[in-house]
């Protein structure tokens, strides 16, 4: 199992949760983003575009978990640079530098325009849909990496995250939520499991509300132990129920597929 892992978007989000709970799983990080990061003397601050700096970065690690790059809805010039070309220098990185595994940070908004009324629970074998810029980005790299476990045997899981906060906010959260130790435990899944290849999964707790199915994410090991519903009284109190007309409620980008990029 790798133990060294290159972290990169160490200070977004998702990043400052996982910066806390993998060590947990036994990995030492090596954490990275484009500013430097507080609190971590270690990191290592370079910009995915940069080819030479990225393959510096991804030198001497067992895996990488990649989170990096933009992760709201830009233009499509911002996006290229950084979410699909910053990708492809990973990607290269990883190959000519020998490392076997990485866990791809792919998202919901790569299928987004998936509706909700077909009824039961969507697969991660779904054909993409993105709806935005960003979520194209997400179809790019998840074609990346299956382009690069055929070619070169550098295996990915691509985990199609939906809403990796500490705790759910919002009604629509409460099928799309991923909680913090969930998601390391998914990404441990991801980085131990034998025999990958190129795996897509759906990235959320274990909801009572859950849109997604998890079945490719549990066939890697994944047993998820949180629930948003013990959150749902007190969100529905607040914001009521999902209004059945809204992109919320009928499509599963959400409000992201009304979304237009900046000029």
């Amino acid at each position: 199992m790798p133990r060294t892992i290159l972290l990169t978007g160490a200070a977004g989000g998702v990043g400052t949760l996982l910066r806390e709970l993998l060590p947990g799983h036994g990995y030492r990080l090596r954490p990275a983003d484009l500013h430097p990061i507080d609190g971590a003397e270690d990191a290592v601050v370079f910009d995915l575009r940069d080819a030479a700096a990225v393959r510096a970065a991804v030198r001497g690690v067992d895996a990488v978990v990649h989170l990096g790059g933009i992760s709201v809805e830009d233009s499509f010039a911002n996006i290229l640079g950084s979410n699909i070309e910053g990708l492809h220098h990973l990607y290269e990185a990883v190959r000519l530098e020998g490392v076997r595994r990485v866990v791809f940070a792919s998202s919901n908004h790569a299928v987004g325009f998936t509706p909700l009324t077909g009824g039961g629970l969507i697969g991660s074998d779904v054909p993409p849909r993105p709806d935005t810029f960003y979520g194209l980005s997400k179809v790019f790299g998840e074609g990346l990496a299956s382009l690069y476990a055929d070619k070169y045997g550098v295996e990915t899981v691509s985990i199609r995250i939906g809403s990796c906060v500490a705790r759910p906010c919002s009604p629509r959260m409460l099928a799309t939520w991923l909680s913090p130790a969930d998601c390391a435990r998914l990404v441990h899944a991801g980085l131990s499991a034998p025999g990958v290849g190129h795996t897509v999964v759906n990235g959320i707790s274990a909801n009572t509300r859950a849109w997604w199915d998890l079945s490719s994410a549990r066939a890697l090991g994944y047993e998820p132990q949180d629930d948003a519903e013990v959150y749902a009284a007190e969100i529905i109190a607040e914001h009521g129920e999902l209004d059945p007309d809204s992109p919320e409620a009928r499509l599963l980008g959400g409000c992201f597929t009304t979304v237009e990029p900046p000029l």
